[in-house]
């Protein structure tokens, strides 16, 4: 099977767009078109259906996409055991991330990145909302959670703890909580839901924050909004160590109750799908991100 035709499919299933595919391999949209009838046709199925007005998915596409992404990793990996060209890594890299925590700290590298490795294109997907890694069919992505997922595999790339903020206008007018306990009454700027969440302290006593004793008139889904939002005064939230410490050490916000932290466990993972080859371009990504960004206690870098 020819693996340039391959590479031709994926692109052009990415993209729902065939001429745009062949474009960027180099081919005109006639030659690109004629290539993937040649591959549908050495398979025995439709790959993708095309109308005059768009292009999409076969079922068998669909179901096919997976395994020619798995053989052009495979394929990537034998040449770079056996030295390739010489050349660096090329290609395009699926990225998915939170886009809060890409605009503060990956967006920055990127120059840098690109400097190091010219010829790889890294293709980003950025969002605050939660993300299958697996089905999204993603090289790698940033993942803030327990590492649970017996599906995926991954690297630690720093701590993610969560914590409490208010701005200093905020607490001059409501005051400053002194204990859990106080929490009560204030207002807060919740995440995505309502749902009780424990807090800890250093000496490892717990304590409940449940918003259901706190007066919740936000709910928001976006981490730079929810941040923007604590700024202005809007009340308590929670928010992670490395989307804050520069509003912290800048005396826009403060952290409420030091002593204490969500109780979660998270941590910022760079994981894959198991089944996926870790190609080099995925591991020269991996020990990029954790080169620059790993070990960051204070996320003041």
């Amino acid at each position: 099977m020819d693996t340039d035709n391959l590479r031709l499919f994926v692109m052009a299933a990415e993209r729902l767009n065939i001429s745009a595919a062949g474009r960027e391999l180099g081919l005109a949209p006639a030659v690109a078109s004629a290539r993937l009838a040649k591959l549908e046709q050495e398979l025995g199925a439709e790959l993708l259906r095309r109308t005059t007005r768009k292009v999409s998915l076969s079922l068998e596409g669909s179901d096919f996409l997976p395994y020619a992404r798995e053989i052009l990793a495979q394929a990537e990996a034998a040449m770079a055991v056996l030295g390739g060209s010489g050349a660096g890594p090329k290609g395009t890299l699926r990225f998915a991330a939170p886009s809060s925590f890409a605009q503060l700290h990956i967006m920055p590298l990127l120059p840098a990145f690109h400097a190091a490795y010219p010829d790889l294109t890294l293709d980003l997907r950025l969002s605050d909302t939660r993300f299958d890694a697996i089905e999204g069919s993603f090289d790698l992505a940033l993942r803030s959670a327990p590492l649970t997922d017996s599906s995926l595999k991954g690297r630690k790339l720093a701590d993610d703890a969560r914590i409490l903020c208010a701005s200093p206008g905020y607490l001059a007018a409501q005051g400053t909580p002194a204990t859990p306990a106080d929490l009560a009454g204030h207002r807060f700027i919740a995440w995505s839901n309502l749902e009780p969440r424990e807090l800890i302290n250093r000496a490892g006593d717990t304590a409940a924050l449940d918003p259901a004793g706190m007066v919740c008139r936000a709910i928001v889904d976006d981490g730079d909004a929810q941040r923007e939002a604590t700024v202005t005064g809007a009340g308590l939230s929670i928010n992670s160590l490395w989307s804050v410490a520069h509003e912290i050490a800048a005396g826009r916000l403060v952290r409420v109750l030091p002593e204490w932290k969500m109780n979660d466990r998270s941590v910022l993972w760079l994981v894959y799908p198991r089944s996926n080859v870790l190609t080099p371009k995925t591991r020269i990504f991996m020990d990029f991100l954790i080169g620059h960004l790993g070990g960051q206690p204070d996320w003041s870098g």
